[in-house]
């Protein structure tokens, strides 16, 4: 049987298809990290095996969870984690599920493929970015970034990559300075523990 990665491709590719064309992509983005972080949770996962709960039941619940909880008006776990997600303070209320996006999740439904939403999200994403030329970096420092060295880290990767750059940072101490840089499978290691490790290795070569 394909992997989950091969089955959610044509999903994916079809949303993002139809978002892309309709000019929805961020909605159907926003909807289906929710919907992901949902099936995710051990107690929907099993509602989702659960043969007596129709396909019907299932899609409705998910979509009802979210125009309730990131869609309504009050504040929300879920509002939280989409702004967290986005890298921005505003929970302002998103669009209520439309009828193209609530016909989608009831095909995935009825196919039961709705626990494969966690892979239709990341090939989306792809998609996204690929339309966009934009690409994740994952930075890692020894010390929170500045205003001023995060423009600089982005202006940078964005004239050496001739794309739009996404930065994602972390903080770990134990590089003592300076910064790793991933994008994609390349990594730029030019923190004082990797300047340390790399002369270690060329003293006992």
């Amino acid at each position: 049987m394909a992997d989950l990665s091969t089955l959610a491709r044509p999903y994916a590719k079809a949303a993002f298809d139809y978002a892309n064309e309709h000019g929805v992509v961020n909605a159907w983005e926003d909807f289906l990290f929710i919907a992901s972080t949902i099936v995710s949770d051990k107690s929907f996962h099993t509602m989702l095996d659960n043969p007596a709960v129709s396909a019907e039941h299932k899609s409705a619940a998910l979509t009802d969870l979210y125009d309730t909880q990131v869609a309504g008006d009050g504040e929300s776990a879920f509002k939280q984690l989409l702004s967290a997600t986005k890298g921005s303070s505003d929970s302002s209320s998103s669009p209520k599920v439309s009828a193209a996006l609530s016909n989608f999740v009831n095909q995935l439904a009825e196919q039961e493929r709705l626990a494969l939403l966690p892979e239709v999200y990341e090939h989306y994403r792809r998609h996204k970015a690929i339309s966009l030329k934009q690409l994740d970096a994952y930075v890692t420092t020894a010390y929170p970034l500045t205003v001023a060295q995060r423009e600089q880290i982005q202006t940078r990767l964005s004239t050496s990559l001739n794309a739009s750059v996404v930065i994602h940072e972390t903080v770990d101490p134990s590089l003592l300075a300076g910064a790793t840089i991933k994008v994609g499978d390349k990594i730029i290691d030019d923190s004082v523990r990797g300047k340390l490790k790399q002369l270690k290795t060329q003293l006992t070569a």
